[in-house]
Parts: structure tokens; sequence; C-alpha cells
């Protein structure tokens, strides 16, 4: 009795407060993932021998896919140790990871450093999934896009945030003479790494004191305590068992494909924006890059917060599934066609289109997922986990993909030349719409929001 009293506290009163610190959680986890992204080609190009000049892209891509191959291999694990022990202490030790390896990357004075650091991050950063499982423990079912949203939200301003500070942080002893003969300038990337790491360490502490655990006692999975290695096998079954599931496998399989279309561009846009425009670039700094990424953000907050409820009851969230792929990659293929004369005019109406396209499709494959998964009696720890272990493998493939494309082909005549990497991109996204139009609608006794039309 005092368990479901718990729950329905929780549901009814407490549920909107948690929101503000999962709100808070993603937003910092998005900040970690972003950070790097305007100034990590230039890390690289400082820590690369002279004679690796030419692979450039290649080691970019590596360096990117350390994070997400560490997400890979955990998040199913994090996602089904909150299954067992519950959501909250989960949460908090991935804050800890965070504080710890920000700082660790922004004193990475190798690249085996910064691959360490990046990599353990990685594998304390499950907490997306595990943020969507609490939501899902907490929400009605009519509340789930609507929320959803919020910490898409958080995705987005994590986003934002995440490549404005890196880019507007790095190499701080030219900018300001406060900085100069410090440690902030024989690292120069450390500043916005530290900066994240007391944001991290801030939400750990808000998350401690403001954030009730949303799975009672008793419906946590009971099991013995496991191996690593049996726990990791474990994971990776339910991860291939929910590609096989027929209820949920289409799904998963569109988001994957999304992902790898999306993250081939985290590893070749800044490869192409800091290019001299004699041979096509745009010769943007750091600062411009997190400026443009920033701009990304904005809009796919504005997206998340304002558009996707209303778009998601008047369309509902399988149909914005094809459109979101459709903008996304649009939007993709157009980057390399903006010009130096006519630059921030044109890149920005680019990035309108990605924001947009990723701002509809996150949240709603999310909610989707989630009520498929309630319907048919999954755990939403186990989904969830599984979910971004596979989106995990896609952000492998993405960032690696694209370095590898962009140093066979950078050199090259059109078309395949430098423009080749986004092509690529709008083939994947125009796949992943194709088959997102095969997703079955709910049947009509479980279409707990108003979307008859599904």
């Amino acid at each position: 009795m005092g368990e479901d009293v718990t729950r329905t506290s929780i549901d009814r009163s407490t549920g909107k407060g948690a929101l503000v610190v999962l709100f808070l959680v993603t937003m910092i986890d998005m900040i970690g993932f972003g950070i790097v992204i305007p100034f990590l080609t230039y890390l690289v190009e400082d820590l690369t021998p002279e004679s690796q000049v030419a692979n450039i892209g290649l080691w970019v891509g590596l360096l990117m896919t350390s994070y997400s191959v560490a997400q890979f291999l955990f998040a199913p694990l994090w996602g089904s140790l909150s299954d067992r022990i519950g959501r909250r202490p989960v949460l908090m030790i991935g804050l800890v990871g965070n504080t710890v390896f920000f700082t660790l990357f922004g004193l990475a004075n190798t690249l085996v450093i910064a691959f360490v650091a990046r990599f353990m991050a990685g594998v304390f950063n499950g907490n997306l999934a595990v943020a969507r499982a609490y939501i899902g423990d907490v929400s009605s079912p009519q509340e789930l896009a609507t929320r959803m949203g919020l910490i898409g939200a958080a995705f987005g301003l994590g986003f934002t945030f995440g490549p404005f500070i890196g880019g507007e942080l790095s190499n701080p002893a030219e900018r300001w003479d406060f900085f100069r003969g410090t440690l902030f300038e024989t690292h120069p990337y450390l500043l916005p790494c530290f900066v994240a790491s007391l944001l991290s360490l801030f939400s750990l502490a808000v998350a401690y004191r403001s954030l009730p655990e949303s799975l009672p006692v008793g419906q946590r999975t009971i099991s013995e305590p496991q191996p690593w290695t049996s726990s990791m096998a474990h994971m990776m079954k339910n991860s291939v068992s929910m590609l096989k599931s027929q209820n949920i496998s289409l799904i998963i399989w569109v988001s994957m494909l999304f992902t790898f279309g999306f993250t081939i561009m985290h590893a070749v846009f800044i490869l192409y924006t800091e290019m001299d425009p004699v041979n096509g670039g745009l010769a943007f700094s750091e600062a411009d890059n997190g400026r443009i990424f920033a701009m990304i953000g904005i809009s796919g907050i504005f997206t998340q917060a304002v558009l996707i409820g209303p778009l998601s009851r008047r369309f509902g969230s399988r149909r914005l599934l094809s459109v979101a792929c459709v903008l996304t990659g649009i939007g993709l293929v157009l980057v390399p066609y903006t010009q130096a004369e006519n630059a921030w005019i044109q890149i920005l109406l680019v990035a309108f289109l990605i924001s947009v396209g990723n701002g509809i499709f996150q949240p709603s494959s999310s909610s989707f997922l989630t009520r498929v998964a309630k319907a048919n009696g999954y755990e939403l720890g186990v989904v969830m986990g599984a979910q971004e272990s596979l989106g995990a493998f896609a952000r492998i493939l993405g960032p690696f993909t694209g370095g590898l494309v962009w140093t066979l082909t950078v050199s090259r005549a059109w078309p395949f030349d430098y423009h080749t990497a986004f092509h690529l991109c709008g083939i994947v996204m125009l796949c992943a719409a194709l088959l997102a139009l095969r997703i079955p609608s709910l049947d009509e006794k479980e279409s707990d929001l108003p979307l008859a039309e599904e």
C-alpha cells in the first residue's frame, strides 16, 4: 500500500518537479557530447604527427567514435541496472563520471589520453536511456509526447550550449590576457571542459537533493548479481531481441538509420567549414562553428518545446517520423553547397532544416516506442537501454564512416569529392523515411493519445 501511495504521489505531484531535474541531467549529458564538436578537428590537428596529416578526417571520426563505442557497450547495462536498483542512483553515477572525464579530456596532450577520456565519458553516459525510462514511469499515455518533447528540448539545449561553450572558450589565452602563462595556454581546450565539469557537478547536487525515485521497490526486476561479462552478454542479447521483435523492431531500425545519417555530419561538418574557400570551404574558426551548432540547438529547442506537442496530437508520432527524416536529409545534402560569399545566410537556412527535422524525430520516436513497449508488456529500462545502445552503435558507424569517406574523397573531383559524405547522409535519411512508412499503427484500443488517424 505504501509503495502504491508513493507511486501515485510521484505520478501526480512530484513528476513535474522531477522533470526539471531530468531536464538538467539530459542537458549536461548533451553538453558533454557537444562541447568537443567545435574544437575536436583542431585538437586532432594539434596532436596528430605531420606524417598523418592526410588522415585528419579519419582521426576525427575515430576520436568521436570512441565515445559512442562505450555507450554502445554500456547503455543496455545501465538501463537494466536501473530496472533492478532504481533510476535515481544510475543517473547520479553517470553525473559523477561526466564530472571526472570532462576534465581529463581537457587535459589530454596525446591522442591516446583523449581517446581514453572520451571512452570513459561514454561508459558513464547512460543517462539518456534511464531518463526516458523515468519519464515512462511517471507519465500517463496522454503526457508522453509532451514530456518526451521537454526532455528533447533539454537535449537540444545541451546541444546548443555544448558547442557554444566549446567554441567560445577554446584557446582562451589567445583572446584574454588573464589566461596567458597558465595551464589554459598549454591546454587550449581545458577551459570549456572544466566549465562542463562544474555544470555536471551542479547537476549531481541537484539530483541528490531533489530527484525522487520513480520505480518502487515492488516493481523492480529481482535478479541475482551477475559477472560483468554475463551482464553484458545478456544486454547484447536484449538489444538483438529488440531488433527481432515484431512490434518494435521497425521503430528501432528507423532510429538507427536516422542516427547513422545524422552523425556522419558530426565528423565532416567542421572538416568542411574550416576548409579554405579556395577549395570550397568557409574558413570558419572554432567560435564560428560553435555558433552554428548553437543556432541548430536553438531551433531544435523551439521545435521540441513548442511544436512537438501540437504536431503529435494533430498527425501522430508515427507519421511525423518520415517527415522528420526528409527534412533532415535535405538539410544535410545542402551543407557543402553553401558559398563563402553568403556563408552565414545559407548555412543558417540549412541548419534550420536539420534542426527542425531532428527536433521532430527525437521525441516522436521515443514517445511512439514507449507506447508500443507499454502496450506489449516490455520493461521500459530494457527497451530504452536497447534503443540507446543500438543508437550508440549507429553513432559509432556514423563518424567513422564520415571520416573515412572524407579522407578517401576530399581531394577528388565532383561528385565524389568533399560533397560525397553529405550526399551519403541524404541517401541514409531517405532509406529511414521509406522504412518509417512501414511502421504499423497501434491498435485502436491501444492508441491512448487522440490520434485516431494513426
